[in-house]
C-alpha cells in the first residue's frame, strides 16, 4: 500500500480515537488509585510502633520521600515513553530521587561500618521480597493497563520504568510497618528487592507491552478496506 492509498484509508475508514491525558496527569491518576491501596495494605499489616518516633528521625524521612519521589519520578518517565515525540531525557527524570535515596542508605551503611555494627546487623530478611511485591502489585497492574494505552516504541525501558514506580511505592508502604532500618539491610533486602522487580519488569516488557498484535490488526483492516 502506497502513502496516499493509506493516508486516504486512514481518513474514510479509521476508528475515531481519544487523545491520552499528558503524563503528568496520568502519573497523578495512577497515584489517587495506587495509594488508597497502598494505605489499606499497610493498616491490615499494622503500622510499627515507633511510626511517630520515625516521623523526627531525618534519615528516615530522606529515604522515605526518595523512595516516594522515584516512584513518581519513574510513572511520570514511563507514561512519557509511550508518546512518540516526546523528549526522552525525561527518561533520566527518577535518576535523582534514585540517587539521594541510594546517598542516604549508602552514608547509613559506611557509618555502620566505621562503628564496627554493621555485619552484626545483617541478618536474613527474605520478607522484605513478597512484602514489596504485595504493596506493588496493584500499582503495578494499574500501570501495566495505563501504558498499553498508549504506543510503547521501547517495551522493556517502559516497563522497567513501570515496575520502579510500583516497586519504589511498594518500598516506601513496607517501611510503614516494617520495623527493620539497619541501612546494610534497607540497602540489600529493601533497595535490592526493588532493583530485581525492576529488571524483572523491564525484561518482560516485551510480554507485557506487545503492541506488534494491535499493529497487525490494523494493517489487516486497512488492507481489507
Amino acid at each position: 500500500m502506497d502513502t496516499d492509498r493509506l493516508i486516504a484509508s486512514l481518513t474514510e475508514h479509521a476508528d475515531p480515537v481519544q487523545r491520552l491525558p499528558s503524563p503528568w496527569v496520568r502519573t497523578a491518576l495512577w497515584f489517587a488509585m495506587a495509594v488508597p491501596y497502598v494505605a489499606v495494605i499497610v493498616m491490615m499489616m499494622v503500622p510499627r510502633d515507633d511510626l511517630a518516633i520515625k516521623f523526627t528521625d531525618f534519615r528516615y524521612l530522606v529515604e522515605q520521600i526518595a523512595a516516594l519521589c522515584t516512584a513518581i519520578g519513574a510513572a511520570v518517565a514511563a507514561f512519557q515513553s509511550i508518546v512518540p515525540g516526546y523528549d526522552r531525557r525525561f527518561l533520566l527524570l527518577p535518576l535523582v530521587p534514585l540517587s539521594v535515596w541510594l546517598t542516604s542508605v549508602g552514608e547509613g551503611c559506611v557509618e555502620a561500618w566505621l562503628r564496627g555494627g554493621a555485619l552484626q546487623d545483617f541478618t536474613s530478611d527474605f520478607l522484605c521480597i513478597p512484602a514489596i511485591a504485595l504493596v506493588g502489585t496493584l500499582p503495578a497492574l494499574a500501570m501495566a493497563l495505563m501504558l498499553r494505552k498508549g504506543a510503547p516504541l521501547w517495551p522493556h525501558a517502559s516497563a522497567a520504568l513501570g515496575g520502579l514506580a510500583a516497586a519504589g511505592l511498594g518500598n516506601f508502604g513496607l517501611r510503614l510497618f516494617h520495623g527493620q532500618d539497619a541501612s546494610l539491610m534497607v540497602l540489600v533486602w529493601q533497595v535490592g528487592t526493588v532493583f530485581m522487580l525492576t529488571v524483572l519488569c523491564g525484561w518482560a516488557g516485551r510480554l507485557l507491552l506487545d503492541w506488534r498484535p494491535v499493529v497487525a490488526r490494523v494493517r489487516r483492516k486497512l488492507v481489507a478496506h
